[in-house]
């Protein structure tokens, strides 16, 4: 249950929704759980989030001509220009705070090829999660 809620926290902080995984791994890390499980499942959990942003990016522009659609043009070509100037490589840092769900988003309205978008943010996941429990002593790998 325990590696279940860890799973659902770091999907659910991964997509446009607010949510903090790092703490609650650290907290089951504190509390006796094993740090390469730990990471398997908060980074498996936090590589799906990214994938319903990519799904959503992906299938965003069939709406965006709706009154309702979150994004004015002007933000919709702004971020397109930003992940066309940084690219796939942006996917990277898809972990950190603020940023890292726009630029999930957009790689799924670019249309990135999914394996590509699912590899390079995997590895950004992964890398800050292991940093992450390094911090607390703990080595993945």
């Amino acid at each position: 249950m325990v590696y279940l809620s860890l799973f659902f926290a770091a999907l659910l902080s991964a997509t446009l929704l607010p949510g903090s995984s790092e703490v609650l791994l650290v907290a089951l890390k504190l509390d006796g759980h094993q740090g390469v499980s730990l990471w398997l499942v908060a980074t498996l959990g936090n590589t799906l989030g990214s994938c319903v942003n990519y799904a959503l990016g992906r299938y965003a522009l069939h709406w965006q001509h709706k009154r309702w659609f979150p994004v004015t043009p002007k933000q919709l070509n702004k971020g397109q220009q930003w992940f066309a100037k940084y690219g796939k490589w942006s996917l990277l840092l898809a972990w950190m705070p603020i940023i890292g769900d726009p630029i999930t988003l957009f790689a799924g309205i670019m249309r990135l090829r999914f394996a590509v978008f699912l590899v390079l943010t995997a590895i950004g996941k992964a890398a800050r999660y292991a940093i992450l429990l390094g911090l607390l002593g703990v080595t993945v790998g």
